[in-house]
């Protein structure tokens, strides 16, 4: 099973591929927490902007590690209709609204209240430290679409088959250094997969 030491490195294993394709005006979108690690090392191989996306999970009640959708900035959403079923609409926005506010208090956290980099015309390099359902990097593509950027790339050091499959009608480009079959959890291919914190995000993004 292919492992990363840690999130730097598969940072620095994405640079080298992403080095390799013709990148336009390239900004580097890292999605929070987990992804910003990885993003910060891209941006700087690349000397290209570094931001964020913040997109937050839909998570089915009762099991929220599993995502039934996304929401992000912008008023972004995306919802995935099979595995909302059975969901009650008053339960999904009550879902929807409580996430919803915590992007907007993690964008004022994360940016305080610097504007965000402007896409329109660029590249927008879309990187998390892995892609399990898929339903965050769609979230992110649409927002980066909607922000007019001239392309959209995402780029994952590892991810699961069926969920990079789903994503090519989201994005222009797709990298991944690692599509595992019977793929089960982003952690497990890290051998340090600790949690990333707010303060963190905060310092990378602004080169401390």
């Amino acid at each position: 099973m292919e492992r990363f030491a840690d999130r730097q490195q598969a940072g620095r294993m994405l640079a080298e591929r992403l080095a390799e394709h013709p990148l336009a005006e390239p900004v580097v979108l890292g999605l929070p927490r987990g992804g910003v690690p990885v993003a910060a090392v891209i941006a700087r191989a690349l000397a290209a902007p570094l931001d964020v996306l913040v997109v937050r999970k839909l998570g089915f009640p009762g099991h929220e590690e599993f995502a039934m959708g996304a929401v992000g900035e912008g008023g972004a959403r995306v919802l995935d209709q099979r595995a909302a079923a059975g969901v009650s609409r008053h339960d999904l926005e009550r879902i929807e609204t409580r996430e919803a506010a915590e992007v907007e208090q993690r964008v004022a956290r994360f940016r305080e209240g610097k504007p965000a980099v402007d896409l329109r015309g660029r590249t927008a390099v879309i990187v998390d430290d892995g892609i399990a359902t898929g339903a965050t990097a769609r979230a992110a593509c649409a927002i980066a679409r909607a922000r007019d950027a001239a392309a959209i790339v995402v780029a994952v050091p590892v991810a699961a088959p069926d969920s990079l499959a789903g994503l090519a009608d989201a994005a222009d480009e797709i990298v991944c250094l690692y599509a595992p079959t019977g793929f089960i959890a982003v952690g497990m291919h890290y051998t340090d997969f600790r949690q990333v914190d707010d303060d963190e995000v905060v310092r990378l993004l602004h080169g401390q």
